[in-house]
């Protein structure tokens, strides 16, 4: 008896957050597949992010428990926002404190993709992940596509795959070829500089502080536990203001490394006792400069045997703390796909026709400032000086506010706690 041919792999373009969780996604439900990914080795690149319960449900599902969740970060408990006078705006519990059956978590970025990298290598084989190799177009083929790979020397080759997926973020060529008319990469005027400090941690000891105003504020998180000996933990901060954006973005480079002096200006005087932002800024090693960018979302997010995923689908303002979290989710909703409908452009539909509207409409609201519009609104209302929010805010406003982000955002507690896995252990796709 002849055997049957090995099926072509799934194609992943890029190895960060997304396309690690695409790719042990598809071996969960028995689908081959090969990551490419443009750099040369992967390092724990990058500062705090936030997971939040949807995508570390997911991450559950796919073997990584709070051991190992743990080892690079630690759950929230609190996200907070107090106004520009130290008082607070609103304030909520957050993780299995707010009754949701998984964690938040806040974690080191780099720390997560290698967590992700280390077990698609372990699980998938060290083949599994070619380095070296940046994705610069397809062509959709009558049962495949092409996908054309630059290697680090600048030579080009192809390779064949049933699908491809690009999870190749906000520079995605895939995209570019998809939507060769989108447009330019969107700057609204705000300007981050990021880092991270030892600290005491404040408040519940594991708090997501934004402190200021819409305009002009600093977040706060810790990502690792206290030191036994000092009691110090790793703080990571963004120090943020928004400045006229008629000229576009002016320095050249989009991460930069930058001097304290340059920017340590915009937050003396924020010293409220129990935080001292200057002492905070002053004690990172190293920061970084950022504009605040997205892009405007896509009509779909499918070319035949091609997607979009992640970044490279809806890079948002990392406003709401759901950028990572997103593309994890991407990654089980498309296997949840070809669970349904195989490993084919049906799937791909599928996927886009469950997740484009929603999360471009996610994008938009996040560019409005998500769920920081809360410290626009106490702007407005009072100049960001106040003693009781109550009498500007009414509690039930804020709340019901906050409500309609967590359902824009897949995050409502109820939905989530009673939706079904979005893959069932043990499923896989026929024929694999």
């Amino acid at each position: 008896m002849t055997a049957s041919p090995t099926p072509l792999p799934v194609l992943i373009a890029g190895g960060g957050i997304g396309g690690m969780a695409l790719a042990l996604t598809l071996h969960q439900i028995g689908v081959p597949c090969t990551v490419l990914e443009a750099v040369p080795s992967l390092q724990p690149l990058g500062v705090g992010i936030n997971l939040q319960p949807n995508a570390v449900r997911e991450l559950m599902d796919l073997g990584f428990d709070d051991t190992l969740l743990g080892s690079i970060g630690i759950p929230a408990r609190e996200w907070a926002l107090v106004g520009r006078n130290g008082n607070d705006v609103y304030a909520e519990p957050r993780g299995l404190l707010a009754g949701y059956r998984w964690p938040q978590y806040a974690v080191h970025r780099g720390q997560l993709q290698m967590l992700l990298f280390n077990a698609v290598v372990q699980r998938l084989g060290p083949d599994a992940v070619r380095l070296g190799q940046r994705v610069v177009g397809y062509r959709n083929q009558d049962q495949g596509v092409t996908a054309l790979v630059e290697s680090r020397d600048g030579q080009r080759h192809e390779i064949a795959g049933r699908l491809l997926v690009a999870a190749d973020g906000l520079h995605s060529a895939v995209r570019a070829q998809m939507h060769p008319q989108q447009p330019p990469i969107q700057w609204g005027g705000a300007i981050m500089w990021r880092g991270t400090t030892p600290g005491i941690p404040i408040r519940s000891g594991s708090s997501f502080v934004g402190l200021g105003s819409l305009k002009h504020r600093v977040v706060l998180y810790p990502i690792s536990k206290p030191d036994t000996h000092t009691g110090l933990a790793t703080i990571n901060w963004i120090a943020e203001i928004t400045v006229d954006n008629t000229q576009g973005w002016t320095q050249g480079d989009w991460n930069r490394r930058v001097q304290l002096s340059d920017f340590i200006h915009h937050f003396e005087g924020w010293n409220y006792g129990w935080l001292d932002v200057p002492a905070m800024l002053r004690g990172a090693q190293e920061v970084f400069e950022y504009p605040m960018i997205d892009r405007d979302p896509v009509p779909t997010w499918v070319d035949g045997h091609a997607a979009l995923l992640g970044d490279a689908a809806h890079v948002m303002y990392p406003v709401g703390s759901n950028g990572a979290s997103q593309a994890i989710v991407d990654a089980r909703v498309l296997g949840a796909a070809m669970l349904q409908h195989g490993v084919s452009p049906a799937a791909l539909k599928a996927y886009d026709d469950k997740l484009c509207a929603p999360i471009s409409a996610l994008v938009l609201r996040n560019r409005g400032a998500g769920p920081f519009a809360l410290l626009g609104m106490v702007d407005d209302r009072c100049g960001g000086v106040f003693d009781d929010i109550n009498q500007v805010i009414p509690a039930a406003e804020r709340d019901a506010f906050m409500a309609r982000y967590k359902a824009a955002a897949g995050t409502a507690i109820d939905t989530l706690n009673a939706a079904p896995p979005t893959i069932a252990a043990g499923a896989r796709v026929p024929g694999g």
